[in-house]
Protein backbone atom coordinates (compact mmCIF):
# COMPACT_ATOMS: atom_id res chain seq x y z
CA UNK A 1 0.00 0.00 0.00
CA UNK A 2 1.36 3.42 -0.83
CA UNK A 3 1.93 6.01 1.84
CA UNK A 4 -0.62 8.31 0.22
CA UNK A 5 -3.30 5.62 0.30
CA UNK A 6 -2.52 4.83 3.96
CA UNK A 7 -2.86 8.51 4.83
CA UNK A 8 -6.21 8.71 3.01
CA UNK A 9 -7.56 5.68 4.91
CA UNK A 10 -6.26 7.04 8.21
CA UNK A 11 -7.85 10.43 7.52
CA UNK A 12 -11.16 8.80 6.62
CA UNK A 13 -11.06 6.85 9.89
CA UNK A 14 -10.47 10.02 11.88
CA UNK A 15 -13.34 11.78 10.11
CA UNK A 16 -15.75 8.92 10.81
CA UNK A 17 -14.64 8.81 14.43
CA UNK A 18 -15.05 12.55 14.83
CA UNK A 19 -18.51 12.46 13.22
CA UNK A 20 -19.57 9.69 15.61
CA UNK A 21 -18.27 11.65 18.59
CA UNK A 22 -20.15 14.80 17.54
CA UNK A 23 -23.34 12.79 17.02
CA UNK A 24 -23.00 11.17 20.45
CA UNK A 25 -22.40 14.55 22.11
CA UNK A 26 -25.43 16.04 20.39
CA UNK A 27 -27.66 13.19 21.55
CA UNK A 28 -26.42 13.69 25.10
CA UNK A 29 -27.59 17.32 25.14
CA UNK A 30 -30.76 16.94 23.04
CA UNK A 31 -34.29 15.70 23.74
CA UNK A 32 -37.87 16.41 22.68
CA UNK A 33 -38.68 20.07 23.40
CA UNK A 34 -41.37 19.45 26.02
CA UNK A 35 -38.94 17.35 28.10
CA UNK A 36 -36.21 20.00 27.90
CA UNK A 37 -38.60 22.83 28.87
CA UNK A 38 -40.04 20.79 31.76
CA UNK A 39 -36.53 19.98 33.04
CA UNK A 40 -35.36 23.61 32.85
CA UNK A 41 -38.45 24.70 34.82
CA UNK A 42 -38.35 21.92 37.42
CA UNK A 43 -34.61 21.75 38.07
CA UNK A 44 -33.52 25.38 37.51
CA UNK A 45 -36.72 27.45 37.74
CA UNK A 46 -36.06 28.80 34.25
CA UNK A 47 -38.75 30.16 31.94
CA UNK A 48 -38.52 31.41 28.37
CA UNK A 49 -37.30 35.00 28.21
CA UNK A 50 -36.79 35.47 24.47
CA UNK A 51 -36.76 33.62 21.17
CA UNK A 52 -35.81 34.01 17.52
CA UNK A 53 -35.87 32.17 14.23
CA UNK A 54 -32.50 30.99 12.92
CA UNK A 55 -31.26 29.39 9.76
CA UNK A 56 -33.09 26.31 8.50
CA UNK A 57 -36.13 27.40 10.56
CA UNK A 58 -34.44 26.44 13.83
CA UNK A 59 -35.89 28.23 16.86
CA UNK A 60 -33.40 29.73 19.33
CA UNK A 61 -34.72 30.39 22.84
CA UNK A 62 -33.25 31.87 26.01
CA UNK A 63 -34.54 30.48 29.30
CA UNK A 64 -33.63 32.12 32.60
CA UNK A 65 -34.49 32.31 36.28
CA UNK A 66 -34.92 35.75 37.85
CA UNK A 67 -34.40 34.20 41.30
CA UNK A 68 -31.16 32.28 40.74
CA UNK A 69 -29.81 34.14 37.70
CA UNK A 70 -29.21 30.88 35.81
CA UNK A 71 -29.76 30.91 32.04
CA UNK A 72 -29.84 28.41 29.17
CA UNK A 73 -29.82 28.87 25.40
CA UNK A 74 -31.54 26.16 23.36
CA UNK A 75 -32.10 25.49 19.67
CA UNK A 76 -35.10 23.48 18.47
CA UNK A 77 -34.90 21.85 15.06
CA UNK A 78 -37.86 21.39 12.75
CA UNK A 79 -38.13 17.76 13.91
CA UNK A 80 -39.02 18.94 17.45
CA UNK A 81 -35.70 18.00 19.02
CA UNK A 82 -34.23 20.67 21.30
CA UNK A 83 -30.51 20.91 22.02
CA UNK A 84 -28.77 22.80 24.80
CA UNK A 85 -26.29 25.28 23.32
CA UNK A 86 -24.99 27.18 26.34
CA UNK A 87 -25.78 27.88 29.99
CA UNK A 88 -24.48 30.02 32.79
CA UNK A 89 -25.15 32.38 35.69
CA UNK A 90 -25.79 36.08 36.36
CA UNK A 91 -28.61 36.58 33.83
CA UNK A 92 -29.75 40.19 33.50
CA UNK A 93 -32.59 41.53 31.38
CA UNK A 94 -31.54 44.54 29.32
CA UNK A 95 -33.39 46.92 27.03
CA UNK A 96 -30.65 49.07 25.54
CA UNK A 97 -31.43 51.76 22.99
CA UNK A 98 -29.74 51.72 19.61
CA UNK A 99 -27.01 54.35 19.09
CA UNK A 100 -28.04 57.34 16.98
CA UNK A 101 -27.68 56.88 13.21
CA UNK A 102 -24.36 58.08 11.92
CA UNK A 103 -22.61 57.39 15.21
CA UNK A 104 -19.59 55.17 14.54
CA UNK A 105 -19.49 53.88 18.12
Amino acid sequence: MTTKMKMCLLSAGFLLGAASLVEAQQLEHCAPRDKVVDRLAAKYGETRQSMGLGSNNAVMEVFASAESGSWTITVTMTNGITCLVASGQAFEELAEALPPKGDDA
